[in-house]
């Protein structure tokens, strides 16, 4: 599978297309990956910019994931609807599919989980686009977890733990592929903590599907 993504830090930090990519061959899918991303960029920004428009219309990916600048969806998801809208009708022309790639509330303000979680799931509904909830993984694995910290230290970004869950996520949403049981070895992350990821991750995503 050939995936591009379009984001900001919250996709680049800790490497997380790699770490999918780690997973998805252990499950025996090969994954080639493009990331185009700037710090702190909207999606109107790439947009702007014309480089993902670029690599878009070349073809060739089976999937592009879209993340917006964190905060935005709530305070404007107005706004990332249209820049939603805009890409998918690119992506559509070039024969890729839209996934959205739901993040995560600041660690100081978990009741902005909701409107993330609403603006990512309207959009993903109007466009026919595959949704990744990763944001309402976190959500639901912080109610119930102290440790580990998802969270950087700046309370924004994501620790390796919490690119990892993210990981995880992406395996099951968008490539169908149970985490649990993978063992391949991830530089930083405890074995123990990476297998409580894969479980919660599974665990989470079944409970969100039968909800």
């Amino acid at each position: 599978m050939r995936i591009l993504f379009v984001g900001n830090s919250f996709t680049s930090r800790n490497n997380l297309p790699g770490l999918i990519k780690g997973l998805a061959a252990a499950r025996g899918i090969k994954v080639e990956h493009k990331l185009i991303s700037a710090g702190g960029a909207s999606l109107r920004q790439h947009l702007n910019a014309g480089k993902a428009l670029e690599t878009i219309a070349s073809g060739g990916f089976d999937t592009v994931v879209l993340q917006e600048q964190s905060t935005l969806p709530i305070k404007s998801p107005a706004r990332f609807r249209d820049s939603a809208r805009d890409f998918d009708t690119a992506i559509t022309a070039a024969g890729s599919r839209t996934a959205l790639y739901l993040t995560w509330a600041r660690r100081n303000a978990p009741e902005t989980q909701k409107a993330l979680t609403d603006a990512y799931g309207g959009a993903a509904a109007e466009l026919g686009a595959a949704l990744i909830p990763v944001g309402l993984v976190w959500e639901r694995f912080l109610a119930t977890h102290d440790e580990p910290v998802l969270h950087d230290p700046d309370n924004s970004h994501p620790a390796l733990a919490g690119s990892y869950l993210a990981a995880c996520v992406f395996l099951i949403a968008l490539l169908q592929e149970d985490p649990v049981g993978i063992d391949v070895p991830v530089k930083g992350l405890d074995p123990d903590t990476a297998a409580l990821l894969r479980q919660a991750a599974w665990d989470i995503c079944t409970e969100l599907a039968a909800g």
